[in-house]
């Protein structure tokens, strides 16, 4: 059965790549690999390191590969119940040494709360964020719901494959500026290894601006390695 399902899913991914690319003009690609460090502090207090390399695999209607940008952030997490949990966050973004683009500096704030009636675990995620660059601060608002389920049973142990899905809404306003309205939907296999590690692979689609006469249409082909210290 996960056999079936992760071939299935990554057929299904792949099919339904190519068909979007060909099929949208207004549409980029990004490969973005990430790798993250989280570790408990003391008690209910943990932080989380993360680094995050955008590349370019499709734009202008070709096929390329190409860097973006390169993120680097920093969450303290508080669980304040068994289920909830706080977070604080910030975010340097380096752009100009891709791209004519300025550098972005993100401060996040972050309520998240999960449930698991039976062997899937749904999430419910707020945030807001202040994104500040040179010219201009972006206030954004989201929201993200999650599941993630076992491929293999009822209970995830070591060597044993996982799925994760959400789907997410975004509020970007800032000064001047007309209100912008993004949504986001993803779905991830992974496996829980040995060690504290997990590794994922996955999709997220993207429409960006879609109250707009013209939205963009944003695929990405997400890879990254997880350790728990």
């Amino acid at each position: 059965m996960t056999m079936s399902f992760t071939k299935w899913f990554f057929l299904f991914v792949f099919l339904w790549l190519m068909d979007s690319m060909q099929g949208q003009e207004n549409l980029t690609g990004y490969w973005q690999p990430q790798f993250a460090v989280s570790y408990k502090v003391v008690g209910s207090y943990s932080h989380n390191f993360s680094v995050a390399n955008r590349n370019y695999i499709f734009d202008d209607g070709e096929f390329t590969l190409k860097g973006r940008q390169v993120d680097m952030a920093h969450f303290s997490q508080l669980k304040i119940r068994d289920n909830q949990s706080i977070a604080l966050g910030v975010q340097y973004r380096f752009r100009n040494n891709f791209e004519d683009k300025e550098n972005e500096l993100r401060l996040t704030q972050q309520y998240n709360i999960t449930n698991k009636p039976f062997a899937v675990r749904f999430g419910h995620r707020l945030r807001s964020e202040q994104r500040i660059t040179n010219s201009l601060t972006t206030h954004r608002f989201r929201y993200r719901f999650a599941m993630d389920f076992p491929l293999v049973g009822e209970k995830l142990d070591p060597g044993e494959p996982y799925f994760v899905g959400s789907f997410e809404n975004l509020l970007s306003v800032a000064k001047h500026k007309d209100p912008q309205y993004d949504t986001r939907v993803s779905g991830q296999v992974g496996w829980q290894l040995n060690g504290g590690i997990k590794f994922q692979m996955g999709v997220e689609y993207r429409i960006e601006d879609y109250s707009s006469r013209l939205p963009q249409n944003v695929l990405f082909l997400l890879t990254s390695v997880q350790l728990s210290l």
